[in-house]
């Protein structure tokens, strides 16, 4: 399942606003946890998220909050739901201001991916100035689970930066 993952999806550049939510929302979930239980959650969560479309989440409520609390299928950590839910709400008002959650995140890498050149896994940072920046300021607009460390996943899940390793095969691919 790792393999698939890296081999298909981590890394290539998404554009799509629900897929960008999608991996808020899951990097988020995945903080303190492995990414392989995200990833075995995944389907759980397309279908308890509504598809990951940020305006569906955005409506949901202290009862929308009590049925995935009793969804065994996803985590069931009522901050990160909580989180989940908040951070819909940012996207979409983002999305209002900024013509589109992914104008807004591709900014933070000036719209293209940071192409790094990292030669063992050890060169890799946990965090970068640019994360931190776009942290920052998802916290300012009131999302939460968005740490600097939590942003870097996510831009490097999402493309933004190629983190594979200059001897991957997908180094190029990306």
């Amino acid at each position: 399942m790792l393999r698939d993952y890296h081999d298909r999806e981590w890394g290539v550049p998404a554009h799509d606003d629900r897929v960008l939510f999608e991996f808020l929302v899951l990097e988020g979930a995945q903080a303190g946890l492995s990414w392989l239980t995200i990833l075995r959650k995944r389907d759980a969560y397309r279908a308890a998220f509504k598809g990951f479309d940020p305006a569906a989440v955005a409506r949901f409520n202290d009862a929308s909050v009590e049925r995935l609390m009793g969804l065994s299928a996803i985590v069931r950590n009522r901050r990160k739901i909580e989180s989940a839910i908040r951070n819909a709400r940012v996207a979409r008002s983002i999305a209002a201001e900024q013509r589109s959650f992914d104008a807004y995140v591709w900014s933070f890498v000036e719209g293209r991916p940071k192409q790094n050149r990292w030669k063992t896994m050890a060169d890799l940072p946990a965090k970068t100035a640019e994360a931190e920046a776009f942290s920052k300021d998802l916290i300012a607009r009131g999302a939460n689970f968005v740490g600097p460390t939590i942003c870097y996943s996510f831009m490097q899940a999402t493309g933004m930066v190629n983190d594979h390793l200059v001897s991957c095969f997908r180094y190029r691919e990306v």
